[in-house]
């Protein structure tokens, strides 16, 4: 772990303290991601799973508005709206949050429950929404580098296609379209978050928001998985209003 004693990093030196990061804390390494990925969860638990991940996925688009509208250049302007267009869309079906509801349409979610969130876990909820007022309310070059768990996302698509591909009938490629899109996505959007953190971090004080703005990050995104297993694996029932998966038959 790097400390603020050994601060200021050369650029070269931060980027390798930001990887750092996201080997010790990115939830790959969570538990429920391992049992999705290597075919020990039920159809519910996936459902489970699916309906949660979206109310992150349709924050997204949120936090990347707020973001741009406190942005002073236009050029970065520009460059963060392509997320926008990624998620939402150009004609409002061909973005990511379309296609992450053909695949819960394809596990058989009710689309108005989901794309409500009323049946989202309370867990899921609060960490989404502390992650949007962090980009809406920290330094621009922390909410920047907030969004720096997109350097490891490749490897954990990667997993989540080919486990759940081999191990769930009850999803197709299609299904998971999402994912595949993300795999180009995601490393050119870190690509360039990563510049701006590289040139913009230069003091101790930078440096160490930027990396503890990625900490909070990857704790968000474990959050969502701590929620899930807690609720639907562990097991331990889901909260009151929280979906509830049918019974599987015998």
């Amino acid at each position: 772990m790097v400390t603020t004693d050994r601060l200021p990093l050369s650029p070269d030196g931060l980027e390798a303290a930001l990887r750092a990061i996201g080997g010790e804390r990115y939830h790959d390494r969570h538990p429920f991601h391992h049992r999705m990925r290597d075919g020990l969860l039920n159809r519910g638990q996936i459902q489970a799973w699916a309906l949660n991940r979206f109310c992150y996925q349709s924050a997204i688009p949120r936090k990347d508005a707020g973001l741009i509208a406190r942005l002073d250049d236009p050029a970065l302007r520009r460059e963060w709206r392509r997320r926008l267009v990624d998620h939402d869309g150009e004609a409002g079906d061909d973005g990511g949050i379309a296609r992450w509801l053909v695949l819960t349409d394809a596990l058989g979610l009710d689309r108005e429950m989901v794309v409500s969130g009323r049946a989202a876990l309370p867990a899921t909820r609060f960490a989404v929404e502390a992650y949007v007022r962090f980009v809406a309310e920290r330094p621009v070059l922390e909410a920047i580098a907030s969004s720096l768990t997109e350097l490891f996302s490749p490897a954990i698509i990667q997993d989540r296609l080919t486990g759940m591909l081999a191990n769930y009938p009850f999803v197709d490629r299609d299904a998971l379209a999402y994912f595949d899109r993300r795999l180009t996505q995601a490393p050119r959007d870190s690509d360039f978050a990563l510049r701006h953190v590289r040139d913009h971090a230069r003091t101790a004080d930078q440096q160490a928001a930027v990396l503890a703005a990625l900490r909070f990050k990857c704790d968000v995104l474990w959050a969502l998985l701590d929620a899930l297993d807690h609720a639907y694996v562990r097991p331990a029932l889901p909260p009151p209003g929280a979906f509830r998966p049918e019974p599987e038959p015998c």
